[in-house]
């Protein structure tokens, strides 16, 4: 323990303390973002500002519970450094347990080795099983075929569990280590939340039309031409949909069924989500190209609405309008009442964020988490 935490302690315990509990932490690894802990007492909540702990030195930091906190039986809790994708972790990259104490007043000595860097690292034995499902995937509804590939929890196998499942497009850039912009690494971030036991979850990853993308993923006649979305939204619900689930133990209700994308495969996400919320309970919207079709109508009055969640994205050096069409989108959700509860929306800003995979990497597993197993209790 450094000196300036060693000072700390002696003063704590000279001013006898019985007026709340003092956590004190030391760290390893120390730079400029903030120490948060996060437990059974604020709902696991990773950037609660009430929880945020004080610097004290060079990786040191302390934390002080008021005389009159209402503390649970246990006391369970873990640090972060603002985030799940950067929660505490051993000397050996390996995740920690939950800490715990029973006492209300006094000191408690913590120490972190090192911290997780978005998500990373993870486990082999946590990978999700890979699977192709088809090379040649009829689409009827275009008269194409289509490379579709399924990403199952580790222990599908050994299992007899139903699970939520996501749609995704673009699957070149999602697992591909050859992709030539990089790729969102969806596989290392599953095995990393299957670790904390929220990541059970199946992915359908659609690969796009290549030359023909843009044309799939445009719906009606826009800025773009004339596109093809209508039929390859039908494609994913009246084919690809049924396929899924009587080929995989899914969940098959709205409420655990989500469709995803980024940019043209936000877009048409998006309208996936608003012509067929029977279907779709979840969205995940990042970086969506919305200039595209600047007014989208959006039918206050389809059914099964009422519990639909999005989760938002937007980077700030993406382009000059990002941001604002996006939040335009946010707000004409709930004007239209297709969304009417706030608190069903998360909309993230990244001001530094750009149009890349990696920004996209480090949202997918916060989206999933919140969209899918929203009580954080590990």
């Amino acid at each position: 323990m450094n000196t300036d935490n060693t000072t700390f302690n002696q003063d704590l315990s000279d001013s006898i303390i019985n007026t709340g509990l003092h956590i004190i932490l030391t760290t390893d690894e120390d730079d400029s973002r903030p120490v948060y802990i996060s437990g059974n007492f604020n709902n696991w909540r990773t950037q609660d500002k009430e929880f945020v702990m004080e610097k004290i030195g060079n990786g040191s930091y302390h934390y002080k519970f008021s005389h009159d906190f209402d503390y649970p039986a246990m006391l369970l809790y873990k640090f972060t450094k603002g985030d799940w994708s950067e929660v505490e972790i051993d000397s050996h990259g390996n995740r920690t347990e939950n800490r715990s104490t029973d006492a209300h007043t006094g000191i408690q000595n913590e120490h972190v080795a090192r911290w997780r860097k978005n998500w990373l690292p993870f486990k082999q034995s946590y990978l999700p099983q890979v699977q192709l499902i088809s090379d040649e995937f009829k689409i009827p509804q275009l008269n194409k075929t289509r490379k579709i590939w399924a990403l199952l929890p580790h222990d599908y196998d050994h299992s007899s569990e139903s699970y939520p499942v996501m749609y995704l497009q673009d699957a070149q850039n999602l697992f591909n280590e050859k992709a030539e912009f990089g790729n969102w690494e969806i596989d290392k971030k599953l095995a990393v939340m299957s670790e904390y036991k929220i990541g059970k979850i199946i992915i359908i990853a659609i690969e796009h039309a290549e030359e023909d993308r843009i044309k799939e993923y445009n719906v009606g006649k826009t800025v773009l031409g004339k596109g093809q979305g209508k039929k390859y939204i039908r494609f994913v619900t009246d084919t690809l949909k049924p396929y899924v689930d009587s080929n995989f133990r899914t969940k098959k209700e709205r409420e655990f069924t989500g469709i995803g994308g980024s940019s043209m495969g936000g877009l048409i996400s998006i309208f996936s989500g608003l012509r067929n919320p029977e279907t779709f309970g979840k969205l995940m919207i990042f970086s969506p190209s919305l200039w595209v079709v600047p007014e989208l109508k959006i039918d206050a009055k389809k059914a099964n609405t009422a519990d639909t969640k999005v989760y938002l994205y937007a980077g700030g050096d993406e382009s000059k309008t990002m941001i604002e069409h996006i939040k335009k989108f946010q707000n004409d959700l709930l004007s239209n009442q297709f969304i009417e509860d706030k608190s069903q929306i998360n909309l993230s800003i990244n001001r530094q964020g750009k149009h890349s995979e990696t920004y996209w990497s480090d949202e997918f597993p916060k989206a999933i988490e919140w969209l899918f197993f929203n009580k954080k209790n590990s």
